[in-house]
């Protein structure tokens, strides 16, 4: 994690083992969340408050585009800055179609050869069979995305943004993220979304109201670069922060205490306030899931002990993870499609279940070490 959240910072754009321990821990929990039905996803951080992985990897990505590319824009290099963001987005575009065609081919292998027609009929498959052209012009143009397959069109999207953030967050940080939160009102009120095709609807990650988070993100970056905080540490704001933790982690384990406190927020309603605030709504991140994760990081980060675990050797394969979270999170992505097909013949196997679900962890960890130790190739002609 970073400063936005008020932890001591290192010499100015020293790497954090926070962000890329967390990022690792989003992974493995969108990874076990995206092969549903099995008993390791009650374990994962959305059981246990208002927010999921989605939404600490969304944030986290955010810090790392801050840090990677506002040195350009503070050295007068606006110019290489936008290259590498441009460069950016096409490999996620890349990557998205490499998922989502790989993806429809497990869906159509498990049809073909296994009987499991049920896999055609999920995650928005059923169009290429009821709307075949549309769905060939709606994928590409990121109006179609398969279920599970819709992260990396919010982030590329998101990534666009980086540029004048960063140039904004350079000089008037609090404009910038009040231009944000503004953005965020108005499009989470008349819920404004960007449009689907050729199916009605919106993005199920609408990138109008993530902006906000992603922007957080971006902030925390450019000041962790500047070996600044953006949010200090104050022993209130941990109080506070840790108490909203506290709530939402009641409310999501005590049915009773739920009721009561969901009749509170109808009522807030019913007396106008907008049903962005009192809402739970994903697609347009709603107050209580933004709250949630941004009361998270503040928490774990505003403590010396986190860093410390963090840097320990046990966590050293959440951090390669992290290190390497686009190939990893494509890999991740296809083996959660490929349990999912299994599972769609095999049925509920908790024994199978477990080892899927760990051979997949350590297929991620090799391909993640693989990108980080394996000698490329103009490396090995150097030496």
């Amino acid at each position: 994690m970073s400063d936005i959240i008020g932890s001591r910072m290192g010499p100015a754009g020293g790497r954090d083992p926070r962000l890329d321990v967390f990022r690792g821990l989003a992974l493995v929990m969108i990874f076990i969340n995206h092969a549903p039905r099995n008993y390791l996803e009650n374990f994962t951080n959305r059981n246990f408050g208002f927010s999921d992985a989605a939404e600490g990897f969304v944030f986290m990505s955010g810090i790392a585009a801050g840090i990677a590319y506002s040195g350009y824009f503070r050295r007068g290099d606006p110019v290489a800055g936008i290259t590498r963001v441009l460069a950016r987005v096409w490999t996620l575009y890349q990557v998205h179609i490499l998922i989502t065609v790989t993806a429809l081919a497990i869906a159509a292998a498990a049809a073909h050869w296994f009987d499991a027609p049920e896999m055609i009929r999920k995650h928005g498959i059923w169009v290429l069979v009821t709307d075949p052209l549309g769905f060939l012009i709606g994928v590409p143009l990121l109006g179609h995305q398969l279920g599970y397959v819709n992260i990396l069109p919010l982030y590329l999207v998101l990534l666009l943004l980086v540029p004048p953030v960063i140039w904004g967050a350079l000089r008037w940080p609090r404009t910038v993220l009040g231009l944000s939160v503004t953005i965020w009102l108005a499009a989470g009120i008349p819920r404004v979304n960007f449009p689907n095709y050729p199916q009605d609807g919106g993005w199920f990650l609408n990138p109008l109201s993530w902006q906000l988070l992603f922007t957080i993100g971006v902030l925390t970056g450019v000041a962790h670069k500047a070996g600044r905080r953006f949010v200090p540490v104050l022993p209130w704001l941990q109080w506070l922060t840790g108490g909203f933790l506290v709530l939402s982690l009641v409310w999501t384990q005590w049915p009773g205490f739920a009721g009561v406190m969901r009749d509170g927020l109808k009522a807030a309603q019913d007396a106008g306030v907008p049903w962005v605030i009192t809402g739970f709504n994903k697609s347009y991140l709603a107050a209580p899931r933004l709250l949630h994760i941004l009361a998270l990081a503040y928490f774990l980060s505003s403590f010396a002990i986190v860093r410390q675990v963090c840097h320990h050797a046990v966590a050293a394969p959440l951090a390669l993870l992290g290190q390497q979270a686009l190939p990893v999170f494509a890999l991740g992505t296809l083996l959660a499609f490929a349990i999912q097909a299994v599972k769609t013949v095999t049925g509920q196997d908790i024994v199978l279940d477990t080892l899927m679900i760990v051979g997949g962890l350590l297929a991620q960890v090799a391909l993640a070490a693989s990108k980080k130790y394996w000698p490329k190739p103009h490396a090995a002609a150097a030496a």
